[in-house]
């Protein structure tokens, strides 16, 4: 079973940007859809942006404009370019994966504070 790692979380100021990482351990065209979740404290896990083999990546109304979620296949990895960042995007970042069966890495922690 092909697993997932993120990385490239971190404490960064409100207006900065981050760049995430998902590298999985073998082909990720195995998914029919990759995608990015958080979850902020006290809060539940929620979708962030998902692309699928074909179209454009989606995203979710609070993030629209500023992340930008994009795949290397030959790298076998995901990103999710995450500009503007606002106190409200803190919490910890899942990359998923999505076929017959779901995976899902270990997460990785954004923390955007002044």
């Amino acid at each position: 079973q092909v697993q997932l790692v993120e990385s490239g979380g971190g404490l960064v100021q409100p207006g900065g940007s981050l760049r995430l990482s998902c590298a999985a351990s073998g082909s990720i065209f195995v998914f029919n859809s990759m995608a990015w979740y958080r979850q902020a404290p006290g809060q539940q896990r929620e979708l962030v942006a998902r692309i699928f083999k074909i179209g454009s990546p989606i995203y979710a109304d609070s993030v629209k404009g500023r992340f930008t979620m994009s795949r290397d296949y030959a790298k076998n990895t995901v990103y999710l370019q995450m500009n503007s960042l606002k106190s409200e995007d803190t919490g910890v970042y899942y990359c998923n994966g999505a076929s017959d069966l779901t995976v899902w890495g270990q997460g990785t922690q954004v923390t955007v504070s002044s």
